[in-house]
């Protein structure tokens, strides 16, 4: 049964069989399960004492992507990427833009079709010209753990690049098993107070750690922060988390999201005006900010001389300013990963 989890895929998981509940240890969430239930995610049941995953091969959505809407600005820029996804999540955001996954298992009718294998996705893939390799995506590809590592794995021998698109609220432990075939990340940053995790269902803490965690073993990382109405769109707050950021390294891309009503909430789009004014605040901490769900520039620029690099127009990409790495008029190192995308 490749859906059981208490075998030798992973141990992340505790057992107490006088009171028939297995305990999950993927999430900071560390559910205690009794028999037949499911953890906060939804995706993992305990089943005849067994903890096991409902969404593994479980597809809910598979396109090819310009690896830039991932987003991805300074991973091989122009390049294509196969996104994937599934369902479930460990968080529950009120504004969530893929409620329908996300949110699929507080239907207890849904139907689950799980036949998709990683050698399926590998063959999926496979011969694209100008692609990376495979984005897991749409919902929390971190509560797909199983499917996620066991894909990873294959790509990895295969010379392909694996992409988390994630929001980062995982155990360090499994985390560290799956890095090694990790290529790049965008976390969602969500917020960046403890009080306004709490009211997603889950905490900061955990993500910080895990951002810090993702940069020390030298994966790419770029870190996105929708800014909603109503919810964490205090400047105090958001220049609070630019500024952690910034110590962790200034030159860590940083997407600035702007928000639309959405599932369970309703409040006005965030303000473009105040989006400008927390785009010059994090200019000041960090060296490239760029504004997603809106028109303005995002085009990549040298931190040093000020020169343009990249030009963007929508999803076409061009490379204006940087020759053997570095930028053409300055030559200082352009932060941006390039070259072949099968080194």
């Amino acid at each position: 049964d490749r859906k059981k989890l208490d075998s030798e895929l992973v141990d992340f998981i505790k057992k107490d069989k006088d009171k028939d509940t297995v305990q999950c240890q993927l999430c900071p969430h560390n559910c205690i399960i009794s028999l037949g239930k499911s953890g906060i995610c939804g995706a993992r049941k305990n089943i005849e004492g067994n903890l096991e995953s409902l969404n593994y091969g479980v597809i809910s959505g598979m396109a090819l992507d310009p690896i830039e809407k991932k987003p991805l600005y300074h991973y091989y820029p122009g390049s294509g990427i196969l996104s994937i996804g599934t369902v479930g999540c460990n968080l529950h955001c009120q504004f969530c833009q893929n409620f329908h996954i996300s949110r699929f298992f507080d239907d207890p009718n849904s139907i689950i079709e799980s036949n998709t294998t990683p050698e399926d996705i590998f063959k999926s893939v496979k011969g694209q010209s100008n692609f990376a390799g495979v984005a897991y995506t749409y919902s929390e590809p971190l509560v797909w753990y199983e499917f996620v590592l066991e894909t990873a794995k294959i790509l990895r021998e295969k010379g392909m690049k694996n992409v988390l698109v994630t929001n980062g609220f995982v155990n360090p432990g499994p985390l560290k098993e799956l890095l090694p075939y990790i290529d790049a990340a965008n976390v969602d940053l969500k917020a960046f107070t403890e009080d306004n995790y709490r009211k997603l269902g889950g905490k900061l803490q955990p993500v910080l750690d895990n951002i810090k965690i993702l940069y020390d073993a030298g994966v790419h990382i770029e870190i996105t922060t929708l800014v909603v109405t109503g919810f964490n769109d205090q400047l105090e707050e958001l220049e609070n988390l630019v500024k952690w950021l910034s110590e962790i390294d200034r030159n860590i891309p940083f997407h600035i999201s702007r928000y639309f009503p959405q599932y369970q909430y309703d409040k006005p789009s965030t303000n473009l005006s105040f989006l400008e004014e927390f785009n010059k605040i994090a200019k000041k901490y960090l060296n490239y900010v760029y504004i997603g769900n809106t028109s303005f520039d995002n085009n990549t620029y040298c931190p040093h001389c000020g020169s343009e690099l990249i030009k963007r127009n929508g999803y076409s990409i061009e490379t204006v300013g940087i020759i053997k790495g570095n930028c053409w008029k300055c030559g200082v190192k352009a932060d941006i990963i390039m070259g072949d995308i099968r080194d």
